[in-house]
């Protein structure tokens, strides 16, 4: 999934405009236009295996906290809500820079300026979008740190891959944008290496700790109130009787 959002953005986008030129950035995405849409198309399908995510680290963390697993459930899904509005400007742009009937009225730099302005609010919704997924990991490591099954220091390093990610988010809005997530997203990494390699181990763990303890096996069985009283009742009868 870091695979086809990095192929997405860094080598679909980033890498075919050109920053300060719209005639530049026009040309590169018309030269490269299968480019272009195979990088849409690996964003959408980022978005579907995030739905996939969510879904299933709800069910990851449900033995922590069932409450808290859900809201981090559910800001990984706002996240793609979110995500999804912003790859919209890039389905936008290509539409601007197509051969469609209706934009004639505009000249061809008018044009070209509008394909931009899309890409860059596609870039400031897709920051916007960040914010919700630093979040999503901060909840999440916060999960992993107090199981009793995922290793603390894979909830240590989630949180600091989410703070990295907000980072990157507040920076880019004031203007001196940082690339943390570069870095710190190695917390996403070795989480998903570490389920999938011990996914057996902490099913069957996880399963250990929520079945409760059975009261037949822990307790001998009691004797109903009513009998016990009546058979106190005949033992008392009986050394009365022998007096």
């Amino acid at each position: 999934m870091s695979a086809l959002a990095g192929f997405g953005v860094f080598v679909a986008v980033d890498g075919l405009v050109t920053t300060g030129d719209a005639a530049a950035a026009a040309r590169d995405i018309v030269a490269s236009e299968s480019l272009f849409r195979l990088g849409i198309a690996s964003l959408f399908a980022v978005i579907a295996l995030d739905v996939v995510v969510a879904w299933g680290l709800v069910r990851v963390f449900a033995h922590v906290d069932a409450g808290i697993s859900r809201l981090a459930g559910w800001l990984r899904l706002a996240y793609s809500a979110v995500f999804m509005v912003a790859i919209t400007e890039l389905t936008g742009a290509l539409r601007l820079l197509g051969d469609g009937g209706d934009l004639s009225a505009f000249t061809t730099d008018q044009l070209h300026t509008q394909a931009v302005l899309r890409i860059e609010a596609f870039s400031s919704v897709f920051d916007a979008a960040l914010v919700l997924f630093g979040l999503h990991l901060i909840v999440a490591g916060y999960l992993a740190f107090r199981s009793a099954v995922i290793p603390k220091v894979l909830g240590v390093l989630l949180a600091v891959a989410g703070v990295g990610y907000l980072v990157d988010s507040f920076t880019a809005v004031l203007g001196s944008p940082t690339n943390l997530g570069a870095f710190t997203f190695i917390g996403e990494f070795l989480l998903a290496v570490w389920l999938v390699t011990r996914s057996r181990k902490f099913a069957e763990a996880t399963l250990a700790r929520s079945q409760p303890t059975s009261p037949a096996l822990s307790e001998p069985p009691r004797e109903p109130a009513a009998r016990t009283g009546a058979r106190q009742a005949t033992v008392a009868a009986r050394r009365s009787a022998t007096r």
